[in-house]
């Protein structure tokens, strides 16, 4: 089997791929980051990019979303990437990466989908609006990305019960590790041919 080259999009601190990127360093993913890429050029994960010797890219979006979709899928072809991860990546993807990467582009979203998903929905926003709805469970969700927000096919989901006295920031740092968790282990079924490219 061999290692699975994975590109990453990162909009801030890019949580999930520091974790992928410790399951790698760890021995628990054979799998390698081959770019990662952000639209941010203040994104805080350029820093551990350079720290763990991760080629970075930055793509800006605002103001031209068709040049930003070209150099997107160029720099991934060129990376020879098989699979691509969202980690709180907060713009829409274009066409053409969409396309060239049809079931091979995966995100994970703060809550159990397709409730508490769409646009406007990330970040705190989604616990707040779970505490809001007093659920008693919210969770993670794992899915295939497309031309809309949050809307893709399902792969995997973990819950995570929300207790009497949680605010927001508990809600937010169970939910976290819940994501970070939940795509390593899809990273490692995907690496050890249980689920096949593309998904």
């Amino acid at each position: 089997m061999k290692t699975l080259r994975i590109a990453a999009l990162a909009s801030n601190n890019g949580s999930s791929v520091r974790a992928i990127a410790e399951a790698i360093v760890a021995g628990k993913l054979d799998a390698t980051i081959s770019l990662l890429v952000s639209n941010r050029l203040s994104a805080p994960v350029f820093d551990y990019a350079a720290a763990c010797r991760i080629p970075a890219l930055y793509i800006p979006t605002k103001g031209g979303e068709s040049e930003a979709d070209e150099k997107l899928h160029a720099a991934l072809v060129e990376a020879g990437v098989e699979l691509v991860i969202l980690s709180g990546y907060l713009r829409r993807l274009g066409p053409k990466t969409l396309s060239i990467f049809e079931g091979r582009i995966l995100n994970v979203h703060p809550a159990l989908l397709p409730r508490y998903g769409g646009v406007g929905m990330y970040g705190r926003k989604v616990h707040q609006a779970v505490l809001d709805a007093r659920e008693p469970v919210t969770g993670a969700t794992i899915h295939l990305v497309d031309a809309e927000y949050d809307h893709g096919r399902i792969i995997a989901a973990t819950e995570v019960r929300i207790n009497p006295s949680d605010d927001v920031a508990a809600i937010e740092c169970r939910v976290m590790q819940a994501e970070c968790d939940l795509f390593v282990q899809t990273l490692q079924r995907i690496a050890a041919g249980e689920l096949s490219l593309p998904l």
